[in-house]
């Protein structure tokens, strides 16, 4: 998969943000049924994302779009509606609020289904969203669901209602955290999430933050989801987009860093030696594997030329 450092969330229903949204710099779009649209405009919502796919162009983002929570009179409609009429535009759906493998089973039913009548398969992929104490509790079992599973994305104001947390922020998005919990309040459960993500071979995703007004506290946010091994974070307005593809962009010093580990291991390879030393230091396999991931990503965001260390 391509690296997924923003992503964009855009409310179903505005048509005028669509366009916006496509043409940014970030790496992925979501077009949102759920949180972003009143209940009133659910239906209109629907019927917009379905156009706006239908009539955008080839080059694009990776495109999403969220359906509401399967236990309302709508997710199901809208993973139905969508799929059938546009899933060929689509690269993934976000399912908002899983508790449990049994959601994604059904998901990935439901578009192996819709493939199967119309006579080819759907490449459709599932982003599920943990959000609660149960959907964290059953992480591991969820992310191995389906084949169809890309990502985990770690929902934090739901996940703060479902703990009891308290609310310290207008938005409940990761503001103020510092005021009232010395470290990171949420640091058991993204790096649970991370671990069960990397563990399947999936993207980690990290929640988007609240007050869009403040960068400093995004570039907070950012850097401590990335130091936890996230591959990207929603953004929730495109003033985000830069500073969300900054943070998880590999800088020219961690690209060079990289370099110099994975030629001195090729040297130790074909010299015969297990041990690799860089600068004075011992360097095992497994930072042999953090360099090579950070290669890999720098290439696949051509930031370097050569095609392989």
């Amino acid at each position: 998969m391509l690296p997924r450092r923003s992503i964009l969330s855009v409310p179903g229903h505005m048509e005028k943000m669509h366009a916006k949204a496509l043409a940014s710099e970030a790496d992925a779009i979501i077009f949102d049924l759920e949180d972003s649209v009143p209940l009133e405009a659910k239906k209109d919502a629907r019927r917009q994302v379905i156009q706006t796919l239908e009539t955008i162009g080839e080059n694009t983002p990776h495109l999403s779009f969220r359906i509401n929570a399967l236990d309302t009179p709508f997710g199901y409609r809208d993973l139905l509606e969508v799929v059938e009429a546009a899933g060929r535009r689509l690269g993934s759906v976000v399912v908002p609020k899983v508790n449990h493998p049994g959601d994604i089973h059904f998901v990935d039913r439901m578009i192996r289904g819709i493939g199967l009548a119309q006579g080819k398969p759907l490449s459709i992929g599932i982003e599920a969203s943990i959000e609660t104490a149960q959907g964290l509790e059953q992480v591991k079992k969820i992310a191995r669901a389906s084949r169809r599973v890309q990502a985990l994305v770690f929902g934090i104001a739901d996940y703060s209602a479902s703990v009891g947390a308290r609310l310290v922020s207008l938005s409940g998005h990761g503001e103020k955290e510092e005021d009232i919990y010395p470290g990171h309040r949420w640091h058991f459960a993204l790096s649970r999430l991370v671990m069960t993500a990397k563990a399947r071979g999936i993207l980690a995703i990290d929640a988007p933050y609240g007050y869009f007004k403040d960068d400093a506290g995004l570039v907070r946010s950012a850097r401590m989801a990335c130091a936890l091994g996230c591959d990207g974070k929603w953004a929730i307005h495109p003033a985000q987009i830069d500073t969300i593809n900054r943070v998880f962009t590999p800088s020219a010093e961690d690209i060079e860093r990289a370099q110099k580990v994975l030629a001195a291991a090729d040297a130790a390879r074909i010299a015969g030696r297990g041990a690799v030393a860089v600068e004075g230091r011992m360097i095992d396999q497994a930072t042999v594997g953090l360099a090579r991931r950070v290669w890999e990503q720098a290439r696949a965001l051509k930031l370097i030329d050569t095609p392989e260390a």
